[in-house]
């Protein structure tokens, strides 16, 4: 690494880590002035609440890492441009795109970041907050009841009395294996199902089990105190699926749902292929915010400095806007799912590469030029 590129590094991650440190504090002061008196009241042991919140942190990440992002980007590069730096170093023969090198790859660090994290940690955030706060206000968990699942592809349909969210246990169940034609050949029965995730076995308790001919005439019945199954595919996650919101499903449980779900109607299935495509676009919004804050933060003025900057926020949170809208949109079914994750990130990377562009050949926006114009006319 050049000396020039250590540099610059440095200059960005002293004023990253500060703006990081910052918004992770102000969000740790509101959330526990919202929480502590639950803490107190409920006697919540210290570690718990480390632990719960460790499990929030990765959902603070993905929305503060872009916003550190812009700032420290256009604090260093306008630092630098002030004292002269970033002239400096293109009058020694260094190009704009090489000055800017280093923070692109600290950019792609960032995205690479953001996708570990997205990928299943932060969408589960929410999740935990919520049975968190239940167990320390000592509410017992809300019961799902009367939950029918039919799995098409092994032909059996669930009946399920009640049963807890993401838990392995189930209550008064029944299952229903039926032939090609739809008619019941074997009928299980169970005051409780448990599912095994190591062996990926399903073990119903209390039950019985009914076949039938083609008839419909009962053929066999037997008792089991305990009965193993082996060969059924569905998990408790299948199982519980139709209640799923696909905002709290990480990266392969949206795969799994779609996979398994495909033959339901696009109006339902559009909220959960949205936001598989937005698992994978959100990270490069990071990105994305390199490519405007870079040129925009460098000036050869401080006037210009600041005007850049404000243009540089502008467009970050007009992109913020364009993505909860399109998202919106995408739920709804209105745009195909990858228009919806993507098209915003798409339009303002060309944006941030023309601005790159503009910079590098030492030119400025046109509404730059604009606005001086309005200036000179009015004096």
């Amino acid at each position: 690494m050049r000396l020039l590129d250590r540099y610059v590094i440095r200059n960005f991650l002293q004023v990253y880590f500060y703006c990081i440190a910052g918004f992770i504090s102000i969000w740790l002061i509101f959330d526990v002035s919202d929480n502590i008196s639950t803490f107190i009241d409920q006697h919540v042991p210290l570690s718990l609440v480390i632990r719960y919140y460790g499990t929030q942190i990765p959902q603070v990440f993905i929305i503060l890492l872009p916003v550190s992002l812009l700032l420290s980007l256009l604090f260093a590069l306008g630092r630098m441009s002030r004292a002269n730096e970033i002239v400096s170093m293109l009058t020694a023969g260094v190009s704009l795109p090489r000055v800017l090198l280093p923070l692109i790859g600290m950019g792609l660090l960032t995205v690479a970041a953001s996708m570990a994290l997205n990928y299943s940690l932060a969408p589960h955030s929410e999740l935990a907050r919520k049975s968190f706060l239940s167990e320390a206000q000592s509410r017992p968990g809300r019961y799902i009841q009367g939950q029918i699942f039919r799995n098409r592809t092994d032909s059996r349909t669930w009946f399920i009395q009640n049963f807890l969210p993401r838990s392995n246990t189930f209550n008064n169940v029944q299952v229903l294996q039926q032939d090609a034609n739809d008619n019941i050949v074997t009928n299980y029965i169970g005051a409780r199902a448990y599912y095994r995730p190591e062996t990926k076995t399903w073990e119903l308790e209390n039950a019985k089990l009914v076949h039938y001919d083609h008839s419909g005439n009962i053929v066999d019945e037997q008792i089991y105190p305990s009965l193993k199954i082996e060969h059924w595919s569905e998990t408790p996650f299948r199982l519980g699926s139709a209640n799923e919101r696909a905002e709290f499903l990480s990266l392969p449980e949206l795969q799994e749902y779609l996979r398994f779900n495909a033959d339901f109607p696009t109006t339902l299935l559009a909220p959960f292929r949205t936001h598989l495509q937005y698992r994978l676009a959100l990270p490069w919004t990071c990105f994305v915010v390199v490519c405007i804050a870079a040129p925009l933060g460098i000036g050869y003025s401080r006037r210009g400095v600041l005007s850049s900057a404000a243009a540089a926020v502008f467009l970050v949170f007009s992109m913020n806007f364009l993505v909860h809208l399109f998202l919106a949109l995408g739920e709804g079914a209105r745009v195909p799912a990858w228009i919806a994750a993507w098209t915003p990130n798409i339009l303002f990377m060309a944006i941030g590469l023309y601005l790159l562009y503009l910079r590098a050949s030492n030119r400025e926006p046109p509404s730059f030029h604009l606005f001086t114009a309005r200036r000179i006319v009015a004096q």
